[in-house]
């Protein structure tokens, strides 16, 4: 009977593995998360901050502590952080190098200042980061692309 017992617990244990790794995959990473009210306004926005080394380290200092963005999108921006397992839609894949290629930094910046609607994504700014420390991050966002070429 204990042995059955361990059997069932190592089953459930799996299954709840799976189930989170299935959670975890984004369904339709290039569906974008601006509205279309907001779209041209938003791509046309410019991203001030040069992607420099020092503001790629500052953007994954933001990214990995104040902005918050790890707990749902993960260390490594792969949308399967703790706090995103449960999200429906899931959290934003940043290592799918389609996304980066079809999303602008304008689009990015958006969705970090305004939230995005109908998905856990809450507006992050002012009450999270700056605008400058918003525009930081998504330097460092499209990082995660480049780590995976």
């Amino acid at each position: 009977m204990e042995q059955l017992a361990r059997s069932l617990g190592f089953v459930v244990i799996l299954m709840i593995v799976a189930v989170s790794v299935v959670i975890a995959e984004e369904r339709d990473p290039l569906k974008p998360r601006v509205p279309p009210s907001a779209m041209s306004s938003a791509k046309a926005l410019q991203n001030p901050i040069q992607p420099t080394p020092k503001n790629i380290a500052e953007g994954k200092a933001l990214y990995e502590g104040k902005g918050t963005c790890l707990n749902c999108h993960g260390r490594e921006g792969k949308g399967n952080g703790p706090g995103g397992m449960m999200l429906n839609p899931s959290p934003r894949n940043f290592t799918n190098c389609a996304f980066h290629k079809n999303r602008t930094d304008g689009e990015l910046f958006w969705v970090i200042k305004n939230g995005s609607p109908g998905t856990g994504m809450v507006p992050q700014v002012p009450s999270t980061a700056t605008e400058e420390e918003a525009w930081t991050i998504v330097n460092y966002v499209r990082e995660f692309c480049k780590s995976t070429d």
